[in-house]
């Protein structure tokens, strides 16, 4: 039986710390515990407790459904059955998302999940309404796969070089990382998922263009913030000269186009310790 102080930690981890990486990841794990559960009492008791939630979580392809349904553009994105569906999106999310966070902020990470999702549903509902030949009432799309698609291509735009230790394939580059996920779904569009590998494209698109849109200085993510009034405090010592300031976007840009070019093992101790106050300056 699982003690109290550990279940009290999951709880400020998902709920309190303010890490939005693991508030994403908890709320995907209660939606596919419940429909576990449900699924196991429609068996048991004959019920169609199950069915009924899933229709009212997946987006429906059919527009008429969606008009009556129109909150499925974002509870679909948090909906999967299958267990290694679940598990092989939680695990791709925590890994690339810390490496997301390391870099930018919990605004910027929740925009890119929910855009990213959005923007690959949105897709889905094109394929299926506007193409003859795919158009369907039945089709339905779940799974966080397009959000957490926008996610990694995110990652991999902002830092090309980053290494990942993967078992059996050693050390991998997001950059190729990235390319094999983008090639092989391309290849399922051929196949019977076409609406859910359409929907992990659509997610990785949005994912490069927001960090491409973001080393221009244009953050989308703070469309959807509220201007607070700033307090204006007025010392009388002067600042030390030489400290950076970690405002600065010009001087952070020119710490990501390295990256970029070099990796993030080129980078001096000031670099890394500006990029990483940087970071933490806008959390939240």
């Amino acid at each position: 039986m699982m003690n109290k102080p550990f279940l009290s930690e999951l709880y400020y981890k998902a709920f309190q710390s303010g890490n939005k990486l693991y508030l994403v990841i908890a709320i995907n794990t209660l939606i596919f515990l419940v429909l576990g559960i449900l699924s196991l009492i429609d068996v048991l008791a004959k019920t169609p407790l199950s069915s009924f939630l899933i229709s009212q979580l997946s987006l429906p392809a059919n527009l008429g459904d969606l008009l009556y349904r129109p909150w499925t553009i974002i509870t679909y994105m948090f909906t999967q059955l299958a267990f290694f569906h679940f598990l092989f999106n939680m695990l791709w999310l925590y890994w690339i998302g810390l490496i997301f966070l390391a870099f930018l902020n919990n605004r910027q990470f929740l925009f890119t999940y929910f855009a990213g999702g959005i923007f690959g549903g949105l897709l889905f509902l094109a394929l299926f309404n506007l193409i003859p030949s795919f158009y369907s009432r039945q089709a339905i799309l779940i799974g966080s796969s397009g959000a957490v698609y926008a996610i990694i291509v995110a990652a991999a735009t902002l830092v090309p070089n980053y290494t990942l230790r993967l078992l059996f394939f050693g050390n991998v580059q997001l950059k190729y990382l990235v390319v094999a996920f983008i090639i092989l779904n391309i290849l399922g569009l051929n196949g019977a998922n076409i609406g859910g590998n359409l929907a992990h494209l659509g997610g990785a698109l949005f994912g490069f263009i927001y960090i491409h849109q973001l080393r221009k200085g244009n953050d989308w993510s703070k469309l959807f913030t509220r201007n607070k009034p700033k307090l204006r405090v007025i010392r009388n010592e002067q600042a030390p000269k030489n400290n950076h300031s970690f405002t600065n976007q010009e001087y952070i840009d020119s710490i990501l186009d390295k990256i970029s070019r070099s990796g993030y093992n080129s980078l001096s101790k000031a670099e890394k310790d500006a990029l990483f106050n940087a970071s933490k300056q806008d959390k939240g």
